[in-house]
């Protein structure tokens, strides 16, 4: 038998359902994997002990299968609440949090069968895509040590990107799934806003930009991950149900929209839109016709619109931790800032940016019209040293806030609309890059159809798997 960390989830839950391999040897093999290779990269983090994970799998192999996930191990983002796991948040003010029960998301993977091992790390509250924090430290690029693997699901693609899981969940506000995907050579999909619901608490129906969704090493394990995290939740106002996810047949026929640099209004390091252009033009194999189209909205009203929202978010969620004595000198500067930058707004400036928020929707809604897919790449940087905080300039345009250099990622997240990160390849660099596909509204299976015809000509994971 080949190494069963190198399967894809589908396989590895069919072969546990069908007892030609067991949950526990599963479980020995992620143990070993992780021993190996996690004290040089990071990605892991709140190991459980390997007797209680054990007897947890062996426990599995005693019973029926549950669900499509029976057996398989998992680790769940640093963000999310796994009970009986710390909840860091990568920050200090954290670090000694216990959750007491599971995020809605991770309650669905149990019931489905997986088992949790512990978490994956990610930046302090998430901000950023460069996953390092005070508590458990920076994770490194698999491909290079000395390099970032992005964030903030970066814990979750490393992960991946070395066999240490076979799937994984994360989180995408601004890009938290796709840049670091792209980064590590994986897949990442943000799914439609509202298609995994968050779990049923605090303030729900004012300006939503944040969801959870599934990370794997092929699309089929992407959609069989959203079929267990998606569908409604009746105590969310924005539930929608998970669309169809047979993935044979989805690419004749189809046009994609190709934004390269938004009319010169994005800057990219050299080499990253040529690389995006060529997986492109690997797809167009399979029957799709790509398209370089013009800019079809203001850049500069997108930024506004999504920095006030953002800023205006932030200052909600993490306000009360900068007024707190005990905690405002534990906060990192960037959410200092966000939250500074959230409290100088007026109710009429938030209004304002949900307008032109509103308008960019309706606009893309157009487009959709004539396109089944609109793309970009997945970062406007390739990996960068991981002694930087987040880079200054790009390719000589000096950034004017520590997440300008994400801008790329906007045009979906600002919406709402679903988008999956693909792998790209690699540049010259030696380093990988991914293109995203962004889709509208509830188009997410057509989405997974379009990456799964490509990766049947690509499987970069399967390629360049960094067992390093």
């Amino acid at each position: 038998m080949d190494d069963i960390l190198t399967w894809q989830a589908r396989a590895q839950a069919a072969a546990i359902a069908a007892g030609e391999v067991s949950a526990e040897a599963l479980m020995q093999a992620t143990l070993a994997r992780i021993a190996e290779v996690n004290p040089r990269l990071n990605a892991v983090v709140s190991l459980q002990d390997e007797g209680v994970l054990l007897a947890e799998a062996k426990a599995a192999d005693n019973r029926t299968p549950e669900g499509p996930l029976h057996g398989l191990p998992i680790a769940i983002k640093d963000l999310a609440d796994a009970k009986g796991l710390p909840t860091s948040h990568g920050s200090p003010a954290f670090a000694e949090q216990v959750a007491a029960r599971d995020s809605l998301h991770v309650a669905r993977l149990r019931a489905a069968g997986a088992i949790v091992i512990g978490k994956t790390n990610t930046p302090e509250f998430g901000l950023g895509s460069h996953t390092y924090n005070p508590v458990h430290g920076v994770t490194c690029n698999p491909y290079d040590k000395a390099r970032t693997c992005g964030g903030s699901s970066g814990g979750a693609a490393v992960a991946l990107a070395t066999g240490m899981l076979s799937i994984a969940d994360g989180s995408d506000m601004m890009g938290s799934l796709r840049n670091p995907a792209g980064w590590c050579n994986v897949y990442g999909h943000r799914p439609t806003w509202g298609m995994v619901p968050a779990t049923p608490e605090g303030e729900s129906f004012l300006h939503p930009i944040s969801t959870n969704g599934p990370m794997a090493r092929s699309p089929g394990d992407l959609a069989l991950l959203l079929g267990v995290m998606g569908g409604p939740e009746v105590r969310q106002p924005y539930g929608r149900a998970v669309p169809d996810l047979d993935l044979r047949g989805g690419a004749k026929g189809a046009r994609i929209a190709w934004l390269a640099d938004w009319g010169g209004a994005f800057p990219y390091e050299e080499g990253i839109a040529p690389l995006c252009e060529a997986a492109l033009a690997v797809l167009a194999e399979q029957g799709p016709e790509v398209e370089p189209i013009s800019p079809p909205f203001d850049r500069d009203l997108l930024w506004h619109s999504w920095s006030t929202l953002r800023s205006w978010a932030m200052a909600a969620q993490l306000g009360p931790l900068l007024d707190a004595p005990e905690t405002r000198d534990k906060l990192k500067p960037e959410a200092v800032w966000e939250i500074e930058q959230g409290r100088k707004l007026s109710a009429l400036e938030v209004h304002k940016a949900s307008e032109i928020r509103s308008e960019w929707f309706r606009v893309a809604a157009g487009l959709f019209e004539t396109y089944d897919a609109l793309a970009l790449p997945t970062a406007q940087v390739w990996p960068f040293p991981v002694e930087w905080e987040w880079p200054r300039e790009v390719a000589g345009h000096a950034m004017d806030s520590y997440h300008r250099w994400m801008e790329v990622m906007v045009p979906a997240s600002l919406a709402g609309l679903p988008a999956i990160a693909m792998p790209a390849g690699f540049g010259e660099c030696g380093l990988p890059m991914g293109v995203q596909l962004i889709g509208p509204r509830g188009g997410d299976g057509r989405l997974l159809r379009l990456a799964q015809a490509y990766h049947e000509l690509t499987d970069w994971p399967g390629q360049r798997l960094a067992i390093t």
